[in-house]
């Protein structure tokens, strides 16, 4: 088991989390920080918008909207003087889903966008509601569709950051050194080690404590249920029952700050 100072337990400071909840993802609705999920993974397109967002280009941080830097040609100005969007339209439907799931996009067997017949070429082609995307090839021949990116961006694990929570459930965590409570969003199947990630930024020594449920030791590398903190959520549902009236507490006791040795 590796050690952080005296304490045993993954270093933090290079921890990566497996799971992430649609909430987590939802956060991440902006060009510049563009994240999506589909078929239970969860996927970081920053790099991809980056990428063909196009030169002289950038990204209003401020209002989450592409503004144009004097590209003729590039950008559309708009009545209000501001600029739609850039000259690389096919990014626009992926910019359009920011934060969301995007699983209704694939065909969960084959783990590749949904096809149909097209109506005019009779021909099998990608499926694409919102409008053609990056990577999809035009509906006819052109000569001006470059092929030669390789594998299109939904395929592989090259943009992969985790997975997505199926089933999230709330906990409080109650710190008896100092009364201090918060309630966290995590995933059913998170180690307690993930959950305590997710705590460090309310107590950043959260390592330093004994993790306790009913009075006995929780196991940090044990999910939730495993540590026999059951998911009532099915049971309140079946009473008829609001299943926030009651949300398990963790209490922490503090040992030592050995985290800094």
């Amino acid at each position: 088991m590796p050690r952080r100072g005296l304490v045993a337990g993954p270093d933090f400071e290079f921890f990566q989390r497996r799971y992430f909840t649609p909430a987590e993802v939802a956060q991440h609705n902006r060009p510049e920080d563009l994240w999506v999920s589909y078929l239970g993974y969860v996927y970081d397109l920053t790099p991809l918008a980056q990428e063909h967002k196009g030169k002289g280009q950038t990204w209003d941080r401020g209002r989450g909207r592409v503004v144009c830097l004097g590209m003729p040609g590039s950008w559309m100005v708009g009545s209000d003087g501001g600029c739609s969007f850039p000259g690389d339209l096919l990014l626009k439907p992926i910019v359009e889903v920011a934060g969301q799931d995007i699983s209704h996009w694939f065909d969960p067997k084959t783990k590749d966008i949904r096809k149909h017949i097209d109506p005019l070429t009779g021909a099998l082609r990608y499926s694409t509601p919102r409008g053609r995307f990056l990577h999809i090839p035009p509906q006819l021949p052109r000569s001006d569709w470059a092929n030669d990116f390789g594998k299109p961006w939904w395929q592989g694990s090259r943009y992969e950051v985790g997975r997505l929570s199926a089933k999230t459930r709330h906990i409080r965590i109650i710190n008896t050194l100092t009364s201090q409570e918060h309630t966290l969003e995590v995933g059913a199947l998170e180690s307690m080690w993930e959950i305590l990630h997710r705590y460090l930024p309310y107590n950043a020594h959260a390592a330093s404590y004994t993790w306790k449920y009913e009075g006995k030791n929780l196991k940090m590398d044990s999910t939730l249920e495993e540590n026999g903190i059951w998911d009532e959520d099915e049971e309140f549902d079946w009473l008829n029952m609001d299943s926030t009236l009651y949300t398990p507490a963790l209490l922490l006791y503090f040992n030592d700050d050995l985290t800094e040795l």
